[in-house]
C-alpha cells in the first residue's frame, strides 16, 4: 500500500472521527454568568437640620412606618404653634363678625320696638276718634292733617326699629368685612398646615420594609437637605444582572422568565427580566466564562418575585438559563 493511500485514509478517518464529534458530542446548556444586585433607597431629611437621634442601625430590619432618625424641630414647633394661634384669632374674629348682637342689645331693641308700635297705636287709635269728630264737625281739618302726619311719622319709626332689630339678630359685621375675614382664615390655615408638614419632615420614617444596609450619619451632625442619613435594601429591590452573548441577544425578551441558580439557592427559582440595555458592551472582567471572553454582551436585569428577593444577596454569584416553558416561580 503506498503512501498515497495510506493518506487518503488517514483523511477520510479524521473526517468521520470529526462528523462523529460534531453530531453526537454532548450539547452545552445555554446560560450566562451574572451576579445579584439592588437598588437602595437612601433616606435623607427634606430641610437643613442638625441630627439628634438615629433609630435604627446597620443590619437591623425595619418595618414601614418605623422611626428612622429626627432632627432638632425646636424652631418648627415654635412656628407651629404660632400658626395655630394665629388662625385660632382669624377665626374667633370671623366668628365675632358673623355673630349677632348682644342679648342685652336685641332685649333693648326689642323693647325699643314695642315702645314705638304702642305709640303708633295710640296715634292710630286717636285719628280714627278726629275723623269721627272731624265728620261732625267738631274739629278743626288741620288738628286731623296733623294727626295723619305723626302717623305716618310713628309707622317710620316702627321701620326703622323694625330693620334694626332684624340686623342685631342677624351678624354684625358687612358681607364683604366677613368675605376678607375667611379669606384671612383660610390662610391661616394654610400656613399652619405648612408649619405641621415641615414640623413632621423632621421625624423620617421608613417608607417600606427593609434591611438597614448602612447608617450614614450619627446624632450632633448638621445634615443638608436631601444627603442621606440611612441607606435601606427594601427585599423586591433585589434583581439579577447578567450578560448575554450580542450572537444571543435575539432570543431574550422583555418579560421572559428565566431560571436562577447558585449557592443555597431553591429549586425553580426564577425571575422575569425587567430591563435589556440598548447598548453593548465588552464582557466585563469580573465575568469569568470561557464561552463569553473578549465577547460583545448585552447587560440585561431580571427580578424575583417580590417574596423571594430576599433569598438573594447583592454581590453574589448567580448563573442564569432560559425557561422553555412557563413554570411554577
Amino acid at each position: 500500500m503506498n503512501r498515497r493511500v495510506l493518506a487518503a485514509i488517514a483523511v477520510v478517518l479524521a473526517l468521520a472521527v470529526a462528523a462523529w464529534w460534531f453530531f453526537l458530542r454532548p450539547v452545552a446548556n445555554t446560560e450566562w454568568q451574572g451576579y445579584a444586585e439592588a437598588d437602595f433607597v437612601k433616606v435623607g431629611p427634606t430641610q437643613q437640620g442638625m441630627l439628634t437621634a438615629v433609630s435604627v442601625a446597620r443590619g437591623s430590619k425595619v418595618a414601614a412606618g418605623a422611626a428612622l432618625f429626627m432632627q432638632d424641630d425646636t424652631s418648627d414647633r415654635a412656628a407651629r404653634d404660632q400658626a395655630a394661634r394665629q388662625l385660632k384669632q382669624a377665626e374667633e374674629q370671623l366668628a365675632n363678625l358673623k355673630a349677632p348682637g348682644k342679648p342685652t342689645e336685641i332685649t333693648q331693641a326689642q323693647a325699643n320696638l314695642a315702645d314705638a308700635m304702642a305709640a303708633r297705636d295710640k296715634i292710630e287709635t286717636d285719628l280714627k276718634r278726629y275723623e269721627a269728630l272731624q265728620k261732625a264737625q267738631a274739629i278743626a281739618a288741620q288738628t286731623l292733617d296733623q294727626q295723619r302726619a305723626d302717623l305716618r311719622s310713628a309707622d317710620a319709626k316702627v321701620d326703622g326699629l323694625v330693620a334694626a332689630l332684624t340686623q342685631m339678630r342677624g351678624s354684625m359685621g358687612r358681607e364683604g368685612d366677613i368675605k376678607v375675614q375667611l379669606e384671612a382664615a383660610e390662610a391661616a390655615r394654610s400656613a399652619l398646615a405648612m408649619a405641621q408638614w415641615r414640623l413632621d419632615q423632621r421625624h423620617v420614617s421608613s417608607p417600606a420594609d427593609a434591611v438597614v444596609a448602612d447608617v450614614l450619619a450619627r446624632p450632633g451632625e448638621t445634615i443638608d437637605a436631601g444627603v442621606p442619613v440611612v441607606s435601606l435594601l427594601p427585599p423586591k429591590n433585589i434583581f439579577v444582572r447578567f450578560f448575554v452573548p450580542e450572537t444571543m441577544l435575539a432570543t431574550v425578551h422583555y418579560g421572559d422568565r428565566v431560571a436562577l441558580s447558585c449557592d443555597n439557592c431553591p429549586a425553580h427559582f426564577t425571575a422575569t427580566i425587567s430591563f435589556i440595555s440598548p447598548q453593548a458592551e465588552y464582557t466585563p472582567p469580573i465575568i469569568y466564562s470561557d464561552s463569553t471572553r473578549s465577547k460583545l454582551v448585552y447587560m440585561i436585569e431580571a427580578r424575583p418575585p417580590a417574596d423571594r428577593a430576599a433569598l438573594l444577596n447583592p454581590g453574589q454569584p448567580v448563573t442564569v438559563r432560559p425557561v422553555s416553558a412557563p413554570g411554577p416561580s
